[in-house]
């Protein structure tokens, strides 16, 4: 990162500890990470190794920690309409329309009626839903849903949108198309986003920056660029060298031991698409 360029988020020395029944659990330590305003960061880790905590911090729902969350310089203390969040479940209320659902994104803002009608629709249309406007969420696919969500997160105009395993609960297929879909929202929106998957491909198509937790306590263990080109191919020889090291940063699986180029070139392509 360029140190003459302020971070939009900076997080400092950030440590975390929960109290269970038989003492304490220490879910992250010395978490120190700085994203650039516009970037698209993701995380990456097993179960329990804080990810999900790091995003509940950052969106303001717990203040209860140690070390500094800075956007802007300023500490984050609560939450803000300068974020927004996508869970991975759309917990979208069932008595609403696709356009209710979304404006609740707007409960905080000081707009008009006419403001916010006009705010909905303009993020139904970046989500391709001008159709489902009116419709229930039991006649919206999953993937419908998940935009529907998407859209409730991005109304209000955030500067970052926090992504907490969006994708997980949608099958194979939808969940490529969501990715597709997230790039291209991404890319009309410009906004800062920061991503929890346990998905190392998903990590890989979408970030431009990926970050490896150890485990309990949460920690750094590295952080590889991804400095490949949009549209990005799933089954390219670079796509696949970033995928064995991110693996094999995860398990320490010598399968997944980075091949040398010349390896690489070995490779059957049955191997090299999967």
């Amino acid at each position: 990162m360029n140190a003459r360029v302020s971070p939009l988020v900076s997080f400092q020395q950030v440590s975390k500890r929960f109290a269970v029944s038989d003492g304490e659990v220490e879910a992250l330590r010395d978490f120190n990470l700085d994203i650039r305003e516009g970037e698209f960061v993701a995380i990456v880790g097993a179960s329990g190794c804080g990810k999900s905590t790091l995003l509940r911090l950052l969106i303001g729902l717990d203040n209860d920690y140690q070390g500094q969350i800075l956007i802007d310089g300023k500490r984050v203390s609560g939450i803000g309409s300068e974020r927004g969040i996508v869970f991975q479940e759309h917990r979208l209320f069932p008595w609403l329309t696709v356009a209710e659902n979304i404006e609740l994104g707007l409960v905080n803002e000081a707009l008009d009626a006419t403001a916010k009608q006009q705010r909905v629709k303009d993020f139904i249309a970046l989500v391709g839903l001008e159709a489902f406007s009116a419709a229930y969420p039991h006649q919206l696919s999953g993937g419908m849903a998940q935009r529907v969500a998407i859209a409730r997160g991005l109304v209000a105009s955030p500067r970052i949108l926090l992504l907490d395993e969006p994708f997980g609960a949608l099958d194979a297929l939808t969940r490529q198309q969501m990715q597709d879909e997230l790039l291209a929202i991404r890319e009309r929106a410009r906004i800062t986003t920061l991503l929890v998957t346990h998905d190392v491909e998903e990590a890989i198509f979408l970030a431009d920056r990926v970050v490896v937790l150890e485990p309990r306590p949460g920690r750094i263990k590295r952080v590889v660029e991804i400095d490949l080109p949009h549209p990005r191919e799933r089954a390219s020889l670079d796509f696949h060298r970033l995928r064995e090291i991110l693996l094999h940063e995860l398990t320490r699986d010598d399968r997944y031991l980075p091949p040398s180029v010349a390896r690489i070139h070995d490779l059957p392509l049955t191997y090299l698409a999967c």
